[in-house]
């Protein structure tokens, strides 16, 4: 696996957003260089929007920042305990209800341009001001609903998995995306404060193993179902979420913290790994028969034997069903907004265009959800389909 640096994670991020056929990573796992690139389409950066959800429902969304006083952050000790930063996405009762959510702060947007060295292509007040499909602190659509948590690749924010947020929503999840406290390269939270990744140079620097980045990860995860499921919920709907039904997804680490985070907490059902290498092995008793799927690229990074030795490693101790998926021409960031944000504002991208990583990433993270929390079959899980030419199975 390739060390985990700021350095490397933010130079070929942007070149991931800005140059065709670039190495992509975000720290814990690299992609291989994509051998064609997709066209470059006029820029959108006007009025940029995420694309639209799927589902049958309105989405409602709110924001729930939270401070677990019980725990020191292992980045500032001096912190007043492990801050957190939760977007909720989820079906709303009806169209229209509230105020449009915003896509992200100005102050988050630049500081993500700015760390990427892109700022001459993507405006921050332009990548802020993306449309969304939430509408703030809209009434949530009778009934209970699944709770998924989401976690994003180490340096960003919760807010660059908000397509698949919102389209979770719209197919009637409650959706928990978890910005954790210094390890995002800008978090805006209360008080006009902001938090920037203070776990970045100690990761480049003090030589800290990543997977403190999961461990830690996984007991905000912990902390974030408490104060949602618990006796005393944090937010005023929160009758909505069934928690009997959880799931856990992520991005890179994000997405190595899932399995780290169901280890951990016999309370996530099932979980699902975006892209991320695995910075720690699970127990012996694996995850106790819970599903997990792996998604990946389909390239010399994530195939079997490939150059992320950790899915080859982990892959034989997950005791449950399981899948290891891989998408031919999709790079590291695919499953995230970057290819929204590649498209809308006209750069270049990987082979695989932006409208298939979306509908790709949406299909299998739904369907797995679908099949696991909810009982629902979903063929698209068992195999290729011909509605789906890049996506590939391994180890069938």
């Amino acid at each position: 696996m390739t060390r985990f640096t700021r350095a490397a994670a933010a130079a070929l991020l942007a070149c991931s957003l800005a140059l065709p056929g670039a190495l992509a990573t975000a720290g814990p796992s690299v992609a291989a260089p994509a051998a064609l690139t997709a066209p470059v389409v006029a820029p959108d950066t006007a009025r940029p929007a995420l694309p639209a959800p799927t589902g049958p429902y309105a989405i409602g969304r709110t924001v729930l920042p939270l401070v677990d006083r019980s725990r020191t952050d292992p980045w500032v000790p001096t912190a007043a305990g492990r801050e957190l930063m939760v977007t909720l996405h989820y079906p709303a009762a009806r169209p229209g209800d509230g105020r449009p959510a915003p896509y992200a702060t100005g102050e988050e947007a630049r500081l993500l341009i700015e760390a990427l060295g892109i700022g001459s292509a993507v405006p921050g007040d332009a990548l802020a001001r993306m449309r969304t499909h939430g509408r703030t602190d809209a009434r949530p659509a009778p009934g209970k609903h699944p709770l998924v948590l989401l976690s994003p690749g180490f340096g960003g924010s919760r807010w660059t998995l908000s397509h698949l947020a919102e389209d979770l929503a719209s197919r009637g999840y409650v959706v928990a995306s978890v910005d954790h406290a210094y390890e995002s390269y800008g978090i805006s939270v209360p008080g006009g404060r902001t938090l920037t990744c203070v776990a970045c140079t100690a990761l480049d620097e003090g030589g800290v193993h990543a997977s403190v980045v999961t461990s830690t990860r996984a007991a905000d995860m912990r902390f974030v179902l408490d104060r949602l499921t618990g006796p005393r919920p944090v937010w005023r709907h929160a009758r909505a979420i069934d928690a009997r039904r959880v799931g856990m997804a992520g991005h890179s680490i994000g997405g190595a913290s899932a399995a780290t985070a169901m280890a951990a907490d016999p309370r996530i059902d099932a979980g699902l790994n975006m892209d991320g290498a695995f910075w720690e092995d699970l127990p012996a008793e694996g995850l106790r028969g819970r599903p997990f799927l792996m998604l990946g690229t389909h390239d010399g990074m994530h195939l079997p034997g490939g150059q992320d030795t950790s899915w080859d490693r982990v892959w034989p101790t997950l005791d449950g069903w399981k899948r290891w998926v891989t998408v031919a021409g999709a790079e590291h960031f695919t499953f995230s907004d970057y290819p929204v944000i590649q498209s809308r504002f006209g750069l270049p991208g990987p082979a695989l265009p932006a409208d298939r990583a979306v509908a790709v990433t949406r299909t299998y993270v739904a369907a797995f959800f679908d099949r696991h929390l909810r009982g629902l079959a979903r063929p698209v899980l068992d195999g290729p389909t011909p509605d789906h030419p890049e996506v590939h199975f391994q180890h069938r």
